[in-house]
């Protein structure tokens, strides 16, 4: 028994610690538990917020390295995560016991498990951004240059939706599933007024059906009537799911499979400074597990798990002293308001799901570094 018990005692060694640099020491949570047990539902930021006071610093509690960050061991329901208030630290317990009414816990660092009936937990929740996965899109110019196009519908019909038969050119017969939207907005920098794409709007997804080609007459009835010899023949595809009807001039672009968010959540390594450029669906605020897109992208080294903290731009403000004297022109100070997780990047845009916020989020807000 006195075996068992000092073997529970002996800690595995620590990792390298991910948050060096980070701004202050961490904070536990007021009445943070000594354990936690996880249960379906539970996501990473969740389980941190009971632990930490800033729960985008969970890899430093972790004591994770930055490929792991990248690449976390998964954490599973049924497991007990564990706090080391000296550290602190976090770990994963194994319950092996009892003794009265305290459970005996063997600690251990995150590991992958491979029972397929146990789904690992997500960083966020996966049900307040599953849409963005694979819509909206995001399209530069040069990508929508090159987009295939509807040029016609099955029997001429103004709209088409699943099971019908679309026509397109531009497909690449290496690709078999596409993403089919229409141009919509175009997505500025509200500051500089730069061009960083367009949010397209999402239609739904086609499956080619037969490649494209080009008309060769019959020989045998000389069968001319229909097109010229040397006709292109445009690529059929099958409408296999659909958000909107389809039409002609609509375009598509291949369809990658959806990114799963399974970074852990952590700042960005170096200061980025951008701004909110538009919220999703056009409402005027955006608030907790609301989507905003932003001003940053991968050309600013934003990855899936960054952390972004939202400041309110207060702008000029008029003041009269006591109404003494002329009025004076003050610049107010940003004010931190809330915290939001990066979850797809494009080329010079992100989508970020505000996870904190005391007060709406606003296209022109300032996002950096927290």
């Amino acid at each position: 028994m006195i075996r068992i018990i000092s073997a529970l005692l002996i800690g595995v060694a620590a990792l390298v610690p991910a948050g060096a640099g980070a701004a202050g020491p961490i904070r536990l949570a007021d009445d943070a538990p000594d354990s936690h047990v996880v249960v379906s539902g539970d996501t990473l930021w969740g389980i941190s917020g009971k632990f930490l006071r800033e729960p985008w610093r969970w890899p430093e509690v972790w004591r994770l390295n930055r490929e792991e960050i990248r690449n976390p061991h998964l954490i599973y329901p049924g497991q007990i995560v564990v706090l080391d208030r000296n550290g602190p630290t976090l770990k994963l317990g194994k319950r092996i016991g009892a003794a009265g009414d305290r459970a005996l816990y063997e600690k251990r660092f995150p590991q992958v498990y491979s029972e397929p009936a146990r789904v690992a937990i997500q960083s966020i929740p996966l049900r307040a951004i599953a849409p963005f996965l694979s819509e909206p899109l995001v399209v530069d110019e040069a990508e929508d240059a090159a987009a295939g196009i509807v040029v016609a519908t099955q029997e001429g019909r103004v709209f088409t939706g699943p099971g019908d038969t679309i026509f397109a050119t531009r497909i690449d017969p290496e690709v078999r599933d596409w993403n089919v939207y229409r141009k919509a907005k175009p997505l500025k920098d509200p500051v500089s007024g730069e061009l960083l794409g367009f949010e397209a709007a999402y239609l739904g997804q086609a499956r080619v059906s037969s490649g494209a080609g080009v008309l060769v007459p019959d020989a045998a009835n000389g069968d001319t009537a229909t097109a010229s010899p040397g006709s292109a023949i445009p690529a059929s595809l099958v409408v296999t799911s659909f958000k909107q009807e389809i039409g002609k001039g609509d375009r598509l672009l291949p369809a990658g499979r959806p990114e799963l968010p399974s970074y852990v959540p952590h700042a960005p390594e170096q200061d980025v400074s951008g701004r909110v450029v538009s919220i999703y669906n056009g409402v005027g605020g955006a608030g907790r597990h609301d989507v905003v897109a932003v001003s940053l992208g991968k050309r600013d080294q934003i990855e899936v798990g960054h952390v972004l903290a939202l400041h309110r731009n207060r702008g000029e403000t008029v003041y009269r002293e006591e109404n003494v004297g002329p009025a004076q022109r003050y610049r107010l100070p940003e004010h931190r308001y809330g915290l939001a997780f990066v979850f797809r990047v494009f080329d010079r845009l992100a989508y970020a799901l505000v996870m904190e916020s005391d007060g709406p989020a606003t296209v022109a807000d300032s996002v950096r570094k927290p």
